[in-house]
């Protein structure tokens, strides 16, 4: 079934829906014959020029957050699918003001499972992000559980038709929290642009495949799944050196001119990312473009479990930034040509 067919006529809510990841969402939602798109978010300056720059009758525009049940309760009554992207994202911040990261990511995830089973929504795609592999912070720490929770969610549902999933990626290039605005705004400025650990290693992906993976995710979903794209690796340091190179002339710069910065690791970094751990690789499945990870209680029951067409069993023993190829330079310069603003 494809995209257009599956989501014809369904009311969708999207929470966090003015982040990078959720306004893209919305737009893309709205290109298909839906019958109305909830966006649902604590932003109400963000919410206002959402609407403006949209401007369609079937968006609907929600100023809530997800720490408040009730709130989503009003959201959420009669919608079908549910893409829960509210989250905080930001790596120091979240260290410096862990319980809010707790009541935000963990608690909230909560509230929407709670709300989405006594809705009897069909479904409910949760975003994550590569930081809940082996987390070694708090931001990583709380979207682990916060996956926890969803994909349990699919063992006490009872009757209720609601199938909970994960999305989980990398670093999405120019959306909030990335550090390629940061060094954007660095190179305009005339350096220095500043640099972590030239050897740190990312999964790096665009928004638009980011969404894509979310809407596929919602149709593929059935047994408590995290969704996982394949996605190229970057060093920080060949990232810093390449943005110089492109887009110092732009801001009327010379890249010569330009100094890299080392200021070492901020608190809660990790020198590489996880996408799949040890433990996840023994249930996942693969194509070309994606991993499925099975969750071993569904696993269980196999015989009745219908893999999507063109999945095996993976090969990988885990999906590590540390153990992929990475880009080089030209290959990064060709790709931020494409996806990267000027």
């Amino acid at each position: 079934m494809d995209e257009a067919e599956y989501y014809r006529g369904k009311s969708i809510l999207v929470t966090g829906g003015v982040g990078s990841i959720g306004k893209e969402l919305v737009k893309n939602i709205l290109k298909m014959d839906v019958g109305a798109v909830r966006v649902l978010d604590n932003n109400e300056t963000g919410l206002f020029d959402l609407g403006q720059e949209l401007g369609s009758d079937k968006i609907r525009l929600l100023v809530g957050d997800v720490r408040d049940k009730e709130r989503l309760q009003r959201a959420m009554e009669g919608a079908d699918i549910v893409f829960h992207a509210a989250a905080l994202k930001h790596v120091p911040l979240c260290e410096f003001n862990p319980f809010d990261a707790v009541k935000t990511n963990i608690l909230g995830t909560q509230n929407v499972l709670n709300v989405a089973l006594d809705e009897e929504v069909e479904k409910v795609i949760v975003i994550s992000t590569d930081k809940a592999a082996n987390p070694v912070n708090v931001m990583g720490a709380t979207k682990l559980l916060a996956e926890r929770l969803t994909l349990s969610a699919n063992s006490y549902r009872g009757n209720r038709r609601t199938v909970f999933s994960c999305v989980r990626f990398g670093n999405v290039i120019a959306s909030r929290g990335s550090v390629i605005p940061l060094f954007m705004e660095q190179i305009r400025m005339g350096g220095p642009v500043t640099v972590t650990d030239p050897e740190m290693t990312r999964f790096i992906m665009d928004i638009p495949k980011a969404t894509a993976l979310i809407l596929k995710a919602g149709i593929m979903a059935c047994y408590g799944e995290i969704f996982i794209l394949k996605m190229p690796v970057i060093k920080i340091g060949s990232l810093a050196e390449t943005m110089i190179s492109i887009y110092a002339g732009n801001n009327g710069r010379n890249a010569k001119d330009i100094n890299i910065k080392i200021i070492g690791t901020r608190p809660g970094e990790k020198k590489y990312e996880e996408l799949m751990t040890e433990s996840e690789a023994e249930y996942a499945y693969e194509n070309g473009n994606m991993l499925i990870v099975v969750q071993p209680h569904a696993l269980d029951n196999m015989q009745s479990i219908v893999l999507p067409e063109g999945f095996q069993r993976s090969l990988k023993t885990r999906y590590s930034s540390s153990d992929e190829v990475v880009l080089t330079n030209e290959e990064l310069s060709d790709l931020l040509s494409r996806l990267a603003p000027s």
